[in-house]
């Protein structure tokens, strides 16, 4: 009856609008649709952190311009439209895409969600989208993955590249803090690639290609970004076996994940047809036109704001990675983002810049003068005490200070990840390798002779290889900074390791020209 009644329904909306076979086509989609639905949840099982966000925060942040765009075709209110669903199923298949767009109820309730409840945030999105949207087709298109991959980031981040889940998750992609590091990118107190739009985005494209070699289908590799490839293949084995589509073993997945793979094609829907649902986007000031320079000193972003006028929201904003504005360029050059038409402000000042308030913004972090040894200290790792606040807990203060829960509870001698606010944690924070002048003036200008006996020897390559000792808080990533020209995978591979996972104390082969 109801496979009936949705026939004749279909067939009134459509009648004279398509030729005949598109009708017939689209409404035996609707009713496999409709079978379809019978067989699953009729409720999103699960909402995702990011769709929580703090929506007036956003809009009412120093980049953004709190109006709708004004056009012919979008009327901007707070009424939704509702749609039969042969539109619904229409609409996806018009848009150019590789991966599978399934419809059904799951998929309309996570339509529903984004143009009803969710309208504001998806205000916001869109408006932010004209900025991020473009880095990660660059990304996306030079490792040849579908382009439509944009979109899962609207599910786990909301387009907002400080997002910070509260297991510790960060960045427009949401890694956590060991996985981001297994591919490739640097966290430590001054920098968090994570938070790096194409640094993060070419991470999460390895992911992709890592997962699609293992599966050979795009759903299940999105399935297995939110809860793993273990959780993916133990639902395949729940459901019998051998099944490879994501709405076969989709009631063995977690509840999460269940959601998320409809989350990510309502997400192409909505961004795709928000003025059909009366949804126009935000207005903001970030820079289309943007260029970057590499920074090839200790440089705060308040003295690129201050030489070249700029608006320090606007730095940070086109730099999140720099998590306390800090640029750490002495050991490698560093990236800055500008607007394109301060680029060539900052090749002109570029001196300036340098110098301005130094001794005020980098205190502690003047670079190295190797003329006055005796005036600094070498140091990959300094002791910090974090008092933890209200609402903290293990995995959150760790993504601050880039090391794991793992190592806090290690140093504080804790059984758990909650801890109480108000608590004192001693932690050990990479500080990027950089060398900081010491905050107690020496005693006298005179450097003290070190003994022959106990400088430092650099370790003598044999067969084209050196040795290297695994310190406390090392990854391979790490290991292969110090290194020019070694990389991350280099090294697992010369030694045969299963996985990016390292000791301290184990002995590596590395490389070296």
């Amino acid at each position: 009856m109801k496979k009936g009644i949705l026939f004749l329904f279909g067939v009134f909306l459509l009648a004279g609008n398509l030729p005949v076979k598109a009708q017939e086509d689209l409404l035996g989609d609707l009713e496999s649709v409709v079978s379809a639905a019978d067989s699953l949840s009729l409720e999103i099982g699960y909402i995702p952190e990011s769709l929580d966000a703090n929506v007036d925060s956003l809009l009412r942040s120093w980049h953004v311009k709190y109006f709708a765009k004004v056009d012919e075709f979008c009327h901007d209110d707070n009424e939704n439209i509702f749609f039969h669903d042969s539109i619904y199923i229409e609409r996806l298949s018009l848009l150019p895409r590789v991966i599978p767009m399934t419809y059904n109820k799951v998929v309309r309730d996570c339509i529903d969600l984004y143009a009803s409840r969710r309208r504001e945030l998806i205000r916001y999105m869109l408006g932010m989208a004209d900025y991020y949207f473009p880095i990660m087709e660059k990304v996306l298109d030079e490792n040849d993955l579908p382009i439509e991959l944009k979109y899962l980031a609207i599910v786990e981040s909301a387009l907002n590249p400080v997002a910070l889940s509260r297991m510790g998750a960060s960045g427009l992609w949401q890694f956590m803090l060991p996985t981001g590091k297994s591919y490739g990118l640097e966290i430590n107190s001054l920098v968090d690639e994570r938070r790096d739009p194409v640094k993060s985005t070419q991470a999460a494209c390895r992911y992709f290609q890592d997962m699609y070699a293992i599966y050979g289908d795009w759903n299940l590799v999105i399935a297995s970004y939110n809860c793993g490839p273990g959780n993916v293949n133990k639902a395949i084995r729940r459901s019998g076996g051998g099944k490879t589509d994501f709405w076969e073993i989709y009631p063995y997945l977690p509840k999460e994940t269940r959601s998320y793979v409809p989350l990510f094609i309502a997400a192409n829907y909505i961004m795709n047809y928000h003025c059909e649902h009366n949804i126009c986007p935000v207005e903001t000031t970030l820079p289309l036109a943007t260029d970057t320079v590499m920074v090839h000193q200790m440089l705060h972003l308040q003295q690129v704001a201050d030489v070249l006028d700029m608006d320090i929201e606007l730095l940070r904003t086109l730099n999140p990675q720099y998590k306390r504005d800090i640029i750490p360029g002495r050991i490698a050059a560093a990236p800055l983002k500008l607007p394109a038409v301060q680029t060539f402000d900052f090749v002109d000042k570029e001196d300036s810049v340098y110098t301005h308030k130094v001794e005020e913004l980098l205190a502690n972090c003047i670079p190295l003068d190797p003329t006055d040894p005796s005036s600094f200290k070498a140091a990959s790792r300094e002791r910090i005490i974090h008092t933890v606040k209200s609402g903290e807990n293990l995995h959150t203060i760790g993504n601050i200070y880039g090391v794991t829960a793992s190592d806090i509870r290690k140093w504080n001698g804790l059984g758990s990840n909650r801890v109480a606010a108000g608590k004192r944690l001693s932690l050990y924070v990479d500080n990027g390798g950089v060398a900081f002048k010491s905050v107690a003036p020496a005693k006298n200008n005179v450097a003290q002779a070190t003994p022959a006996a106990e400088k430092s020897k650099q370790p003598i390559p044999e067969n084209g290889f050196v040795s290297y000792q695994v310190q406390s808080g090392d990854s391979l990533y790490s290991i292969s900074r110090k290194y020019p020209g070694v990389t991350a995978t280099t090294i697992q591979q010369v030694n045969q390791l299963p996985n990016s996972n390292i000791r301290p104390g184990q002995v590596l082969k590395i490389p070296v020209s």
